[in-house]
């Protein structure tokens, strides 16, 4: 499925001309992992973990890690993440569900934004915390959140293709000096349905070299289907790219609601074996383990 089939298929479901959502069975399921799981910590996701475990739990998975945003340290926002004194809050659910629940695996993630000039801070204040993986992400192109739903109108005026070119710029500078074990929603600067006018092969073959070399892993995330760029992150070419440069994936779903968890995998999973994935990406204690993906 090509990635304007991908959007259609999105759009017919949002607007319910087929059934609102599609699931795989639960056998298929309990081979796949959902990293990428938020908290109401961070200001914009609702539901308690013990929710988000239930309907992981409903579906048949067998493996999920909550990855609930980083404090940005010199940002105050409680509409993007939680404060720096939440992070041992955050730490105490995941731990207490992890306690409390025993037929499913729960890891313990962080998703943490790639600041230049900030990440020894960034990383001196997650050192207390025993993650099993920590996603990098790039939401911010020089100080300008681009991913900020609340602020569509700071696009006004910015050219679509340099907005790309920074953004891999970006990227490739985050695998490189990051420390991170997966690179989230990796080309997230279509998000908003912006699209560049340039030629991407040349972006993704770049950001897939370095991935490769510095051994970072990124994920298939399937809440590009939600948003207005209606296809998943990374786009087919991109995903390609890496898995012929042998770069690992594993798979989340970025839900920010519990009925989000596990959400569109029937494509992700399509969507895998489409670009030449056997393997997804499982972690624990920061160390990867390749599992096969479903038959």
């Amino acid at each position: 499925m090509n990635s304007s089939r991908l959007r259609r298929a999105a759009k017919r479901r949002m607007l319910r001309w087929t059934r609102s959502v599609r699931e795989l069975d639960r056998d298929s399921y309990s081979r796949l992992v959902d990293y990428h799981i938020h908290t109401r910590l961070c200001g914009h996701a609702i539901g308690e973990p013990a929710d988000y475990v239930r309907e992981a739990i409903r579906k048949g998975l067998g493996e999920i890690g909550f990855s609930d945003h980083m404090p940005l340290l010199h940002i105050r926002d409680e509409g993007l993440t939680m404060a720096p004194d939440e992070l041992p809050t955050y730490a105490e659910l995941v731990r207490d569900v992890q306690e409390s629940v025993e037929s499913i695996e729960i890891r313990f993630g962080i998703e943490m934004d790639y600041i230049p000039g900030q990440m020894d801070e960034v990383w001196e204040a997650a050192s207390p915390y025993k993650f099993d993986y920590v996603y990098g992400a790039v939401h911010y192109l020089d100080g300008w959140d681009f991913g900020d739903s609340r602020r569509l109108s700071s696009y006004v005026g910015k050219s679509p293709d340099d907005m790309y070119v920074r953004y891999f710029e970006v990227f490739c500078e985050a695998v490189e000096r990051g420390g991170f074990d997966i690179m989230a929603h990796p080309d997230l600067v279509k998000k908003h349905g912006v699209w560049t006018t340039l030629p991407v092969d040349e972006m993704y073959r770049e950001a897939a070299e370095v991935l490769a070399e510095y051994d970072v892993a990124i994920e298939v995330n399937s809440s590009g289907l939600r948003k207005q760029a209606q296809e998943l992150y990374p786009a087919h070419d991109f995903l390609k790219i890496c898995v012929e440069r042998g770069v690992a994936v594993t798979l989340g779903s970025d839900a920010h609601a519990p009925q989000q968890v596990g959400m569109d995998f029937d494509l992700a999973v399509k969507h895998l074996k489409r670009a030449g994935v056997t393997e997804i990406a499982t972690f624990q204690d920061r160390k990867r383990v390749m599992r096969p993906l479903v038959s």
